[in-house]
């Protein structure tokens, strides 16, 4: 018997070939070549652009940065004049009188509470006599708080303990340190050689005058040089005197 030859299987060839033919959204031929992303000219691929609001620009962590500050009051005043000293009028009143020479943080609340001010007020919206009597109050301030608050205590020109604030604070340090120059004491000698004047160590800090390391081992040199060109060519040796004769008592002469 004789076998009919097997028919092919057209179902798989139709199959297969859509495969074979796949464009980009299939699996590409095995013959082809990948695409590859462009490079530069150093062979690295090129980086992507920064994000906005990365770099320089960044914003605080806070979110938006803060504000400027607009005030509300028409009389308003930006800069305010307290013991010749310029404030700023943004600040509060506290903070922005430790802008005064002599004047801390702790001084500015006590003249606040003496003188009946919000300390948190912004300074620049007190009126000129609020102002004036701040001032006055850190005049006299020596009469309304305890004497260790005060910055010259016992003091030997007048006999009495005084705050001073401003140009008369610099006025007056300027005028102590002449003092001790004059009288020629332990901190005025230092003072006047600009060395180190409360008991500092000056071994590694506050060095003056020549500078340590090749310089000094030059001039140790120079110095050497210098003393054997004063002592001058070395003379030649002195014999040593001869040893004085040993006194022999004189033989007494015979008598004939």
């Amino acid at each position: 018997m004789r076998t009919a030859p097997k028919e092919a299987k057209e179902p798989k060839d139709e199959a297969a070939a859509p495969a074979a033919d796949a464009g980009p959204e299939g699996s590409p031929e095995r013959g082809g070549r990948k695409e590859k992303p462009a490079k530069g000219k150093d062979g690295k691929e090129p980086k992507e652009g920064k994000e906005p609001g990365k770099g320089k620009g960044k914003t605080p962590p806070g979110g938006a940065k803060a504000a400027k500050f607009v005030p509300d009051n028409p009389n308003f005043r930006y800069i305010v004049r307290v013991a010749n000293s310029d404030l700023d009028g943004t600040r509060p009143v506290a903070l922005a009188l430790t802008g005064v020479h002599g004047v801390g943080l702790r001084i500015a609340e006590v003249a606040c509470r003496l003188a009946g001010v919000d300390s948190s007020e912004r300074i620049g919206n007190l009126p000129e006599a609020t102002v004036d009597g701040i001032e006055q109050t850190l005049a006299t301030l020596p009469t309304k708080v305890p004497g260790w608050m005060v910055d010259h205590r016992g003091e030997p020109f007048l006999g009495e303990s005084i705050h001073l604030i401003g140009p008369d604070l610099d006025t007056r340090r300027r005028d102590d340190v002449n003092v001790m120059k004059m009288v020629r004491s332990y901190r005025g000698v230092r003072h006047e050689r600009g060395q180190k004047v409360r008991g500092q160590r000056t071994r590694s800090n506050g060095r003056t005058g020549m500078a340590a390391g090749v310089l000094k081992k030059d001039a140790k040199a120079a110095a050497a040089a210098a003393g054997k060109e004063e002592a001058g060519p070395s003379a030649p040796a002195a014999a040593p005197a001869p040893a004085a004769a040993a006194k022999t008592p004189a033989a007494p002469a015979k008598k004939e």
